[in-house]
């Protein structure tokens, strides 16, 4: 199986110095057709569109995509590290304390980055990492039953 062809996907990582290979096309496009996925499901996803690929190369893909700007990276405490295709905007994420589901949530007020710190410390700020922790509608609504 092979990864349908891409054009914007291959001008995006050739745009941001990577080389375009199938494994990068097809991750990316699961990473952005997903929704807060681990690794393994990133994985999966990859294998599905092109066949087998290592989980040591998943890895430096993701690595690669996320120093390149075209992957976030999220890592709720206690949980396993999650990427997602939606980059650029400084949203912040909402995760249910029961099942584990991610949600994105956009900033709580103004424009990146979205907080100003009580105290700086005298840094630059240019990004605030938020996570709000709660349970979904469905763990709630199971909790009350």
């Amino acid at each position: 199986m092979t990864a349908p062809s891409s054009p914007n996907i291959a001008e995006e990582l050739r745009g941001a110095g990577l080389r375009v290979t199938a494994a990068r096309v097809a991750l990316l496009e699961t990473v952005r057709d997903g929704d807060h996925l681990d690794v393994e499901a990133i994985a999966s996803g990859v294998r599905e569109r092109v066949g087998h690929v290592s989980l040591q190369a998943v890895y430096e893909a993701l690595h690669a995509l996320t120093a390149a700007g075209l992957v976030r990276r999220i890592e709720p405490s206690g949980s396993p590290a999650r990427f997602e295709g939606r980059v650029g905007d400084n949203h912040h994420h909402v995760v249910c304390r029961s099942c584990g589901v991610v949600a994105d949530v956009d900033c709580a007020v103004g424009h990146a980055p979205c907080l100003t710190a009580s105290d700086d410390h005298g840094f630059t700020i240019d990004e605030a990492e938020v996570i709000y922790w709660g349970l979904c509608p469905e763990c709630s609504a199971a909790l009350s039953s």
